[in-house]
């Protein structure tokens, strides 16, 4: 009898939580939809959120299309109108170069404030309120307009093209390689391992262009001390006649004769001045040249190597 009477009384006490929570959902949830949730117009926010999804997708899409129609242009505009000036080949790169890079970055900020507004922040507001210009001027623009500024000094004076073998200094820092792109804020430079190295125009002090004029590839040909040296002036100037003339990067030439070199050894010493880049390959093909010639004219030769002075 006890326990019939613990099962009703578990009956009536499930029958009030179920109305209880029918009561709760039905008429507190109903009342809190209808005073607060009436408020919005959910069709309208779809509506809208929708038409900001495809206005950026078409912004997306318009945005990739003038990018490459830009690109294209400064290819088929830009650079036919350079290659008939006076422009060489370097020249010419930098400045396609440069205006690609400029074209990249307004098409970027005119994505930006597109998508701001789009999204429907006032982008003046922002820009003029709470000191988000002055901040931004202090913190990011300052740099940006210093590497702006050296950049273009750096273009106006011609310190350097692309394809131009550089050292860029700033400090104990230097960076030695061949210019691959120059642009507005940052110039690119690869070294003879490969790495590309990005550099900020504004760290860049002092240049040192190795591209400009002929460079000079001189030749130490050690010799010992009781060497016939008018048997030696013979030997170089016949070679000189025989192999100069096949190469046309040579634009010079100096025989200086007996020198003592930094390290005390007896040498003979040629300048060869080349065309820029190729100092090295007419240096090593010449003092074979030198070497082999001597030693068949009977001339012998220390066993140590040449010291090589560039």
């Amino acid at each position: 009898m006890q326990r019939g009477n613990k099962e009703k009384k578990v009956s009536h006490s499930a029958d009030f939580l179920r109305f209880y929570c029918h009561f709760c959902y039905n008429y507190l949830m109903n009342d809190f939809i209808t005073k607060y949730l009436s408020q919005f117009n959910i069709e309208a926010i779809v509506t809208a959120g929708l038409n900001k999804v495809l206005s950026l997708v078409l912004l997306f899409v318009a945005f990739y299309i003038i990018k490459k129609i830009a690109k294209a242009s400064v290819k088929k505009v830009l650079v036919p109108s350079l290659k008939v000036s006076t422009q060489d080949i370097g020249r010419q790169k930098t400045i396609s170069r440069l205006v690609e890079s400029i074209l990249n970055y307004l098409l970027y900020f005119i994505l930006i404030y597109c998508i701001l507004s789009i999204l429907g922040l006032p982008v003046s507001s922002l820009l003029a309120g709470a000191g988000i210009a002055g901040v931004a001027v202090g913190l990011g623009a300052q740099g940006f307009l210093s590497d702006l500024v050296n950049g273009f000094f750096i273009l106006i004076e011609r310190q350097f093209d692309v394809g131009d073998v550089v050292k860029l200094t700033n400090g104990p820092i230097t960076i030695s390689g061949t210019i691959v792109s120059m642009g507005i804020r940052t110039t690119q430079v690869r070294d003879a391992d490969g790495t590309l190295h990005f550099i900020p125009n504004r760290n860049i002090l002092v240049v040192s262009n190795q591209s400009r004029g002929d460079m000079r590839a001189q030749i130490d040909i050690p010799l010992k001390f009781n060497t016939d040296l008018e048997q030696v002036y013979r030997v170089i100037e016949e070679v000189n006649l025989r192999e100069i003339s096949n190469f046309d990067q040579i634009t010079g030439v100096t025989v200086l004769g007996p020198q003592n070199a930094i390290s005390g050894q007896f040498v003979f010493r040629v300048n060869l001045f080349v065309a820029n880049g190729q100092q090295n390959k007419i240096y090593h093909q010449f003092f074979g040249f030198y070497q082999d010639a001597l030693r068949q004219a009977g001339i012998d030769l220390p066993s140590s190597g040449p010291t090589v002075l560039k």
